[in-house]
């Protein structure tokens, strides 16, 4: 049985469209990025670290599998978390306007006697944005909560010039590596099957 250890309603949709059946897990991961810590190497961890408090739930489940997933946005090798307030979204929007940044994903999947794991980097380049527009952006609400202050399903969809790698890794799981994980665990992705829903 598939578990996501997420509470994460983007992740949520978008392992739903592979047409899995799968259990939702609740961890508290704190994600905190060691001194000196490459921004990859972090994003991998909190992934693999996710997965783990995940599979220590369900340990008890008969051929549990547990996907744990991490995205974040980072720029000249800093990493861009959640925002604490408007404030700091505004903050990290005017940095990142004009300019390429990446964002990192990283899917850890992880059974009773085995691991995987997938990473991928994207290219994200953001048209210039003016005062106004940033501040009617964070107005709305929707940077909050969101890696780098802004969701690219959203609203913010309208900042970006370019785009080279996974949207769904920048939406918050890349759906092709992932997929590509799970047959490796024998469970095979059907999202095309009329049938398929989340358990």
């Amino acid at each position: 049985m598939l578990h996501l250890a997420s509470q994460s309603p983007r992740r949520r949709a978008l392992l739903t469209r592979l047409g899995l059946p799968f259990g939702l897990v609740d961890v508290d991961v704190p994600e905190c990025r060691e001194p000196g810590e490459p921004a990859l190497d972090y994003v991998r961890r909190v992934a693999r670290e996710k997965a783990g408090a995940g599979l220590l739930a369900v340990v008890a489940v008969p051929g549990a599998v547990v996907l744990g997933a991490d995205t974040e946005v980072v720029l000249d090798g800093e990493v861009f978390g959640k925002p604490r307030d408007d404030a700091e979204a505004a903050s990290m929007l005017r940095r990142l306007s004009g300019r390429t940044h990446e964002v990192v994903s990283s899917v850890a999947l992880v059974g009773a006697d085995r691991e995987a794991q997938a990473t991928v980097v994207t290219e994200v380049t953001f048209a210039a944005l003016d005062a106004a527009t940033i501040a009617a952006y964070v107005a709305s609400g929707e940077p909050r909560g969101k890696a780098g202050g802004y969701a690219i399903q959203g609203g913010a969809e309208l900042f970006v010039e370019r785009l080279a790698g996974s949207y769904s890794g920048v939406v918050g799981l890349p759906l092709q590596q992932t997929a590509a994980l799970l047959r490796t665990f024998g469970l095979d992705p059907r999202p095309f099957a009329a049938d398929a829903q989340e358990a």
